[in-house]
């Protein structure tokens, strides 16, 4: 493993790529600093009203299976709300993990090993697929409160998710999450290519205002915790739709 994260982050790798968003981020105003263990970088807007932190590095789960890009920004005033957009092809994949550590009587593992979006696919309902138009074959989209991600879907962050074919393979990672007061990207990107970690950074933007649209929705107090009508009773247990 050692041997593999050194060909990851290696000087060739650094010399080729870091010096575009290096100047990128300068030429935009953005902080770039190297992280701590030196292995990758971080960016942060000057102009704190943007709200975003942008990680390239080392992959923080291990669904990910090479360096990571990563996005966050505070979403205030979601209480207990959580989200989920994940790649149709990787949500087959952890519904299936799931599932085995489930049947195998794992339960603790599940528990206490498993990142929290992992746990979501058994515990919370999808949108079905005639729900997510052009999204069907690519994506999963589900929260605790069903009525809450037609909402964050709809607009802006739909379109960028159709837009992303132009920049990820659809068998790329890719997971966008809401929960705690906090909205996360992580997506697989071997290398920092300038042109897809700034469609990367549109798409969470995209994302953002999406999950701000229903923050403000729950301060309404508009959305219930039942299911869209049209939902039906899809079930959320594995296997995928």
């Amino acid at each position: 493993m050692l041997t593999i994260i050194k060909n990851w982050f290696g000087p060739s790798n650094r010399d080729a790529d870091w010096t575009a968003v290096t100047a990128w981020a300068r030429a935009a105003g953005h902080r770039f600093a190297k992280s701590r263990d030196g292995s990758g970088f971080v960016v942060e807007p000057a102009q704190g009203s943007a709200g975003w932190r942008l990680e390239w590095g080392v992959p923080q789960r291990h669904y990910i299976e090479g360096p990571e890009l990563r996005l966050r920004a505070e979403v205030p005033a979601t209480g207990d709300l959580r989200m989920l957009v994940i790649a149709r092809p990787l949500m087959t994949v952890l519904e299936q993990e799931v599932f085995e550590d489930y049947t195998d009587g794992n339960q603790t593992r599940m528990d206490d090993g498993m990142p929290e979006e992992m746990r979501w696919l058994v515990l919370y309902p999808k949108m079905p697929r005639a729900e997510l138009g052009h999204l069907r074959e690519r994506f999963g989209v589900l929260s605790n409160l069903p009525r809450a991600a037609p909402i964050w879907l709809d607009g802006a962050l739909a379109e960028q998710l159709v837009m992303s074919a132009s920049w990820r393979a659809d068998d790329q990672p890719l997971v966008l999450t809401v929960q705690r007061g906090r909205l996360t990207l992580r997506c697989l990107q071997a290398r920092p290519d300038l042109a897809c970690m700034q469609a990367a950074v549109a798409l969470f933007v995209a994302a953002l205002a999406g999950a701000r649209r229903v923050s403000d929705e729950l301060a309404r107090g508009t959305i219930a915790n039942d299911r869209p009508t049209g939902w039906g009773q899809a079930s959320a247990m594995p296997p995928a739709e």
